[in-house]
């Protein structure tokens, strides 16, 4: 890895920190969810949350995560882990859970109504290791960082998966 690659991922790890520094800050706010809940509350709890979020990240921009440079180099492993066979048979996998191209709003909510893909272990080792707030997920050929609690979309990137 270049001096500029590491730099670039220091870069993401210490956006992604802010990132969820300001989460851990609005998730405080809110009461603490019951010992035995139900979907409902769950769900309420999600989508304030997501009020909140969006309120603190008010400007927050596609790229403000994942950026130009993260992309580049998130698309050169990506394109490694999908090389060959055993990659065309993971990037298979992916399309055949993937909910496919749907819109996708910074802070906005993960459609529920839209099947969530799994992320193969092959994808995820390649990847900077994320805080448990956020998730990877594959949105059609979109590379999404998902904000678990939140349900929402933190950031993404397009074509994240190599043709």
């Amino acid at each position: 890895m270049s001096e500029a690659e590491a730099r670039a991922l220091a870069e993401f790890k210490t956006r992604v920190d802010a990132y969820v520094q300001q989460h851990r800050k609005v998730e405080s706010t809110l009461p603490n969810m019951p010992k035995e809940t139900t979907p409902a509350v769950i769900d309420a709890r999600q989508r304030e949350l997501e009020k909140l979020i969006r309120a603190e990240r008010r400007d927050a921009r596609q790229g403000d995560l994942l950026t130009p440079d993260v992309q580049k180099i998130f698309k050169e492993l990506l394109a490694r882990v999908f090389a060959g066979q055993a990659g065309r048979d993971t990037k298979a996998t992916i399309l055949d859970e993937n909910p496919g191209p749907i819109r996708l709003t910074i802070n906005g909510r993960y459609p529920d109504e839209v099947p969530m893909s799994t992320v193969p272990p092959q994808v995820l080792s390649s990847l900077p290791k994320l805080p448990e707030e956020l998730a990877y997920r594959f949105v059609g050929e979109r590379l999404a960082l998902l904000d678990v609690h939140a349900h929402t979309i933190a950031d993404y990137m397009d074509a994240a998966l190599p043709r």
